[in-house]
């Protein structure tokens, strides 16, 4: 696998996982294909199975590299962004079991949900729960938690955003109608509608602050009072650098390599 995932419960806060990068070279070769694109491949690579790589070529290399830059004033958060989003959709991939996963966005400056999964019932036919991501790089975790991720999920909970949820859903069951063709996408969409139905996964970056047992759930404190309900409904995520930025900017040069070489390579 491309991380090792270490399960972490705070109960009853939330549960989750802690994100270990197995092979760094590997993992930057993942994120170079989603940028090409190839998050399809990508995904079933993650899944087990043995495919073919697609073509690619200089000219989507060239689009690809577009991600890998900062902006014209320098600054690296929406490209530290966008890679973070990657990993964290690469981490759900390999914790899905069944489930169905929002593509990754495309482009740095996405306003819509961070990411989207549907967890569907063993028979196939009918969605448990839709989990909406929350993925947040930054150098102030607890911050951007209180200030943003926790504002964000009360509004969810009280009904916000619903139409765009219940459209992004409505497009994600029709595109995997193949694979659960017993499932009723209208019953499905209604089930959704229910506070219940809904749950979230925050994911973070954190530094040595966050590092321990006990940091770690203090960063999270609050989960369980913007999301109330059962355990299940809060999961909890994070990656922990020494030094973000330098990791950040290590990283994207590595993509940006492994985007040139496979461009270079046509595959």
């Amino acid at each position: 696998m491309t991380l090792i995932l270490i399960p972490i419960a705070h109960d009853p806060l939330c549960h989750g996982s802690e994100w270990v990068v197995e092979d760094i070279d590997l993992l930057a070769e993942r994120v170079a294909r989603v940028a090409l694109g190839q998050y399809r491949h990508v995904g079933h690579i993650l899944d087990g199975l043995n495919v073919r790589p697609p073509k690619t070529s200089f000219e989507i290399g060239a689009d690809a590299l577009t991600k890998m830059k900062v902006d014209k004033k320098g600054n690296a958060w929406q490209r530290d962004g966008w890679i973070f989003q990657v990993i964290s959709w690469i981490a759900a991939n390999q914790q899905k079991q069944g489930a169905i996963l929002k593509p990754p966005h495309p482009y740095h400056a996405h306003k819509g949900f961070d990411g989207l999964q549907l967890e569907i019932a063993e028979d196939g036919k009918s969605v448990k729960a839709i989990v909406i991501f929350e993925d947040k790089a930054t150098s102030n975790p607890r911050g951007k938690i209180t200030q943003q991720v926790w504002p964000d999920i009360v509004d969810l909970e009280a009904g916000a955003r619903v139409a765009e949820l219940t459209s992004e859903t409505t497009a994600m069951l029709e595109a995997q109608q193949h694979a659960f063709p017993a499932l009723d996408i209208d019953e499905a969409i209604e089930s959704i509608l229910w506070h219940e139905a809904r749950h979230y996964r925050v994911s973070v970056t954190v530094s040595n602050e966050h590092k321990s047992e006990e940091n770690r759930k203090a960063l999270f404190a609050g989960f369980d009072t913007s999301a109330k309900g059962d355990l299940i409904k809060r999961r909890a995520e994070t990656m922990h650098f020494d030094d973000l930025r330098g990791f950040m900017n290590d990283f994207a040069a590595r993509v940006t390599q492994k985007i040139n070489e496979l461009a270079a390579a046509g595959v």
